[in-house]
């Protein structure tokens, strides 16, 4: 990066796509600013400036150019800053990638939503998804240390910024991740010891109360 560069990312710390584009930059070595976001009170002008469509965090800022979408911009920050590939050299590879990826967008988070915002039955039925989907995940992972072999890699940080929430799941669907896929679990465990990530992760504690909060301001509890 050039010393003219500006790195920003318009952030909220319990967000699991933001961690992993400040994972990504960590990563990298990239110096970078991250700008916490009101987002449930008053967004900032620049936020809604970058962002117009979805008004949501995050919004990577790379010399006041806006990058949009958390998957796409770890692919950004991956082409602008190629050394430490964070994708696969082969093309196959990066497809198997992206598909993963895609995945745990569309299930881990509103799988897990399905857990915490709701009760009873509701509740029993997200669970239940939920540990489908880190069943298939454990699957994909299979005998690797990480999604991509020896080395942490994309699919890895797409998916570890997810892991705060477990704790808030867990204790409110009642299961633990570990006795349904602990290679899953290990896998975790394993992410959680790189700096990158032990930098960004917020305490999943902290999460676990703001989810409680969040459930009762909703008229959940």
């Amino acid at each position: 990066m050039s010393k003219g560069d500006n790195v920003v990312v318009l952030d909220f710390w319990a967000s699991p796509f933001c961690a992993r584009v400040k994972i990504a930059l960590e990563e990298k070595g990239v110096n970078h600013v991250a700008n916490e976001e009101d987002i449930f009170g008053r967004k900032s002008e620049l936020l809604l400036r970058s962002n117009p469509i979805h008004q949501k965090v995050p919004v990577f800022l790379h010399n006041d150019k806006p990058v949009l979408e958390s998957a796409i911009i770890v692919s950004y920050i991956d082409e602008v800053w190629p050394s430490n590939s964070l994708l696969p050299a082969n093309a196959y590879d990066v497809a198997q990638a992206k598909f993963l990826a895609d995945f745990i967008d569309k299930k881990v988070f509103e799988t897990g939503r399905s857990i915490w915002a709701s009760n009873g039955e509701e509740r029993e039925v997200g669970t239940k998804d939920f540990l489908e989907v880190i069943k298939h995940l454990e699957e994909a992972l299979g005998e690797k240390d990480y999604f991509g072999g020896d080395t942490f890699g994309y699919v890895d940080i797409i998916a570890i910024g997810h892991s705060p929430w477990f704790l808030a799941y867990e204790k409110l669907g009642g299961f633990k991740t570990e006795d349904h896929s602990p290679k899953f679990s290990a896998w975790i465990k394993r992410s959680l010891g790189r700096e990158s990530v032990k930098k960004v992760l917020p305490d999943p504690e902290k999460v676990y109360q703001f989810v409680l909060h969040f459930r009762k301001m909703s008229g959940l509890e």
